[in-house]
């Protein structure tokens, strides 16, 4: 039987904690919403399984736990609203790849949608469009193939094999640039493939010999919006820390110790840190957002982490001082029929290294990708079997990787809030509507409520409630003003208890 996971959206505890006067309007600054990965299959060490119950191997995993799902708008106009995270996006990628420079500088000259404040997404937020529902080509198989977008709203499109491409070079830009540098010197930018369904980092700069000279080019899709991606830590003393801006609860040290993927599973469900016995691994999504891009092994001698964590040191494979990789409960699938779940997903805390091949076919370990790549390992198996790594780049495989466990906080506070679902906020009068539209919800308990309505690009447009309110149903109704334009509007319900959404659609003609 599927357990299933509410996931207590940090504005729901945010408002809590203001209500109860904890923190200041200043201080609280919730923006980062992280969208669930779209992963609900499971998978044993091997291929797909049933659901397991609690106690059964391979419980835990990433499909156990529905958090907020990834829910767009097409807007008719070549641009995609993200209804979880408020972004709007382009729904086509430019007609032609780009060198990192000429993407950077597009922004400027784009103007879909009759918009004019693109620009190219951060790691983080280009990151929040992937959905592990998707499988890796990699393995040289086009059975099962699906890529790692929701391609009903976004155009995709494999690496031109016809051309001399390979299937996944499908990578996209993001704006963010690494500390370090990647194989060997080269300045790197890091970009997300949906293709392969990795981020990883990418030369950013002038390559090759002299006359030689090249750009690497990916494509690109901008983005436009408000969203920060900026974490609000809070060490709480007792081994946990708190993300205010993502109302995730952290393990503060990691394990201290490799484990193979089900071996990390059964980690997390017996752990108790701080008091709580509720751990798991975090899916990919939440693992990345605890990376800190601005840091690295060589740009600042540290993980890629805020220093509110402490993370164990290793020894790497060519015997220098390094940082681990960090086990997701997310399974990273491929498209062959052999091992279809025998990979899971990890984020890089250390350098991304891999065995490069050189011009005088010596074999040379390297970071290829970066500190803060999310890549895959074997979920069991030998690591000497992979002598060399694995992949294009020779990515170094290890398979007994370190783990830090993640926890939801409750959205109140009060005890047994979570196993009460969110209040759902319902349209009860016409809709299309031409004056007044009526919604209404029932609350199970007294509780902070903040109803907001945006337009199809996430900006908002009115507030129509703020206020705490007794348990029982409540109606609301929304009236717009006469600068509101006939069109597609959000209406969004936050409460204690987590966060629900209506769409209405506004007719000054019907």
């Amino acid at each position: 039987m599927k357990v299933e996971f509410r996931k207590w959206l940090g504005i729901s505890g945010v408002l809590v904690l203001l209500s109860l006067g904890l923190i200041s309007q200043e201080s609280s600054g919730f923006t980062y919403i992280i969208p669930d990965t779209n992963q609900e299959i499971f998978y044993d060490s091997v291929t797909a399984m049933e659901p397991p119950d609690p106690g059964d191997p391979f419980f835990g995993q990433d499909a156990e736990y529905q958090g907020l799902q990834q829910a767009y708008l097409n807007n008719g106009d070549g641009t995609v609203t993200d209804l979880v995270t408020g972004l709007m996006w382009q729904q086509n990628a430019a007609d032609e790849k780009m060198s990192w420079d000429e993407a950077m500088a597009g922004a400027d000259t784009c103007s879909t949608g009759g918009y004019a404040d693109w620009r190219l997404p951060d790691i983080k937020e280009l990151y929040s469009l992937i959905q592990f529902s998707g499988t890796d080509p990699s393995s040289g198989s086009t059975v099962n193939l699906v890529p790692f977008i929701d391609t009903d709203y976004f155009q995709f499109e494999y690496g031109d094999t016809l051309s001399g491409e390979r299937l996944i070079d499908a990578q996209y830009w993001s704006s963010t640039e690494y500390t370090g540098e990647t194989m060997g010197g080269n300045e790197t930018s890091f970009g997300v493939n949906f293709a392969d369904g990795r981020i990883k980092g990418y030369p950013s700069q002038e390559l090759g010999p002299p006359e030689q000279t090249f750009f690497m080019t990916s494509f690109v899709r901008y983005v436009r919006g408000t969203e920060s991606c900026e974490n609000q830590f809070v060490d709480n003393g007792d081994g946990t820390v708190t993300d205010l801006a993502t109302n995730l609860m952290w393990q503060q040290s990691d394990d201290g110790t490799g484990r193979n993927w089900e071996e990390s599973l059964v980690y997390a469900e017996i752990l108790t840190t701080g008091g709580y016995s509720d751990w798991r691994l975090p899916n990919a999504h939440e693992l990345q957002s605890i990376v800190d891009y601005t840091k690295s092994m060589q740009g600042t001698g540290t993980a890629a982490i805020d220093p509110v964590f402490s993370c164990t040191q290793i020894t790497d494979e060519g015997g220098n001082p390094n940082y681990g990789f960090y086990w997701t409960g997310t399974t990273h699938a491929g498209s062959g029929p052999e091992y279809p779940g025998g990979w899971a997903a990890y984020v890089c805390f250390g350098e991304a290294l891999g065995w490069m091949t050189t011009p005088d076919s010596t074999l040379v370990l390297d970071d290829v990708h970066g500190a803060g790549a999310q890549r895959s390992d074997p979920k069991c198996g030998d690591p000497d079997d992979y002598p060399w790594g694995n992949g294009p780049q020779g990515d170094v495989v290890r398979i007994y990787n370190f783990v830090r466990c993640v926890r939801d906080v409750d959205g109140t506070g009060i005890e047994g809030t979570e196993t009460m679902a969110p209040p759902e906020l319902s349209v009860t009068g016409s809709n299309p509507f031409s004056r007044t539209v009526t919604m209404e919800c029932v609350l199970p308990a007294a509780t902070p409520v903040l109803i907001d309505v945006f337009d199809a690009s996430g900006r908002l447009v009115s507030t129509l409630a703020d206020d705490t309110f007794s348990s029982g149903a409540h109606q609301f109704c929304w009236t717009p003003a006469e600068s509101i334009c006939s069109g597609i509007y959000l209406m969004r319900l936050s409460t204690g208890y987590g966060l629900s959404t209506a769409k209405v659609v506004f007719s000054m003609n019907r």
